[in-house]
């Protein structure tokens, strides 16, 4: 389970895109325990990826390194909504708001200085919210982290699985899903509803953990007063 913290953490899709499903949280947990540790582990991703599917909101977070280069993240997603939070790129963080086919970005001055442009275009950016469109050249790869995409990519892109049984993360009664052919693994909650309960990469360049939680609560999401519109701003100076 490779690509955790660079490509797979563009983590958010499917509840922004509205894909797998209709969506809603009416699904309900109890505290007794499934059967999971005990089936095949395509079985129990597959429980996972359904369950994930069908959800209407997600809390993701966490953090870690790939090649060297430091990612955190403080995301909720919505499907059909959008994501909102905090995100940290090698030590330059910045709040982000998506909403439909609009975003918004308000990062302090280590973020501007390092990839607005001119330190006068830096200085006119720092802790403004700024709007712009996902599918800009300049921002919008900011937003894969939150984007319409690929959810969960790892639960559709892997190698060899096998089912270790039941453990704990984080003090969660869960299933771990090693991958044995690329590395990491999958957390599943053992107990209620099969969601993903976390991710932790193994081998390679990587190092850290992804939580899932809160599935399903109400979220709201709402567009920052005051924005500057991107369109209109020039980062060359």
């Amino acid at each position: 389970m490779r690509g955790l913290f660079v490509s797979t953490v563009l983590v958010a899709v499917l509840f922004v895109a509205g894909c797998g499903g209709s969506g809603g949280g009416g699904t309900s947990a109890t505290t007794q325990s499934s059967d999971l540790a005990s089936k095949p582990a395509t079985a129990v991703v597959a429980a996972a990826s359904k369950a994930a599917d069908s959800a209407s909101s997600v809390h993701v977070s966490g953090s870690g390194t790939d090649s060297g280069k430091s990612i955190s993240l403080d995301l909720t997603l919505a499907k059909g909504k959008g994501a909102s939070g905090s995100i940290s790129l090698n030590g330059a963080s910045f709040d982000l708001i998506l909403l439909g086919h609009t975003a918004y970005i308000k990062a302090g001055p280590a973020f501007w200085k390092k990839y607005g442009g001119p330190p006068a275009v830096a200085q006119l950016l720092e802790n403004k919210w700024l709007k712009f469109s996902p599918n800009n050249k300049q921002l919008g790869p900011l937003t894969k982290i939150a984007s319409p995409q690929s959810f969960f990519g790892l639960l559709k892109n892997h190698g060899k699985l096998a089912n270790k049984g039941e453990t704990t993360f984080k003090g969660q009664s869960v299933v771990a899903i090693d991958d044995t052919t690329q590395g990491g693994t999958l957390y599943v909650a053992a107990t209620g509803t099969p969601y993903p309960a976390g991710l932790v990469p193994g081998g390679g360049s990587e190092t850290g953990a992804i939580t899932f939680d809160k599935w399903n609560e109400a979220v709201t999401l709402t567009a920052p007063k005051g924005a500057l519109d991107f369109s209109g701003l020039n980062l060359n100076g």
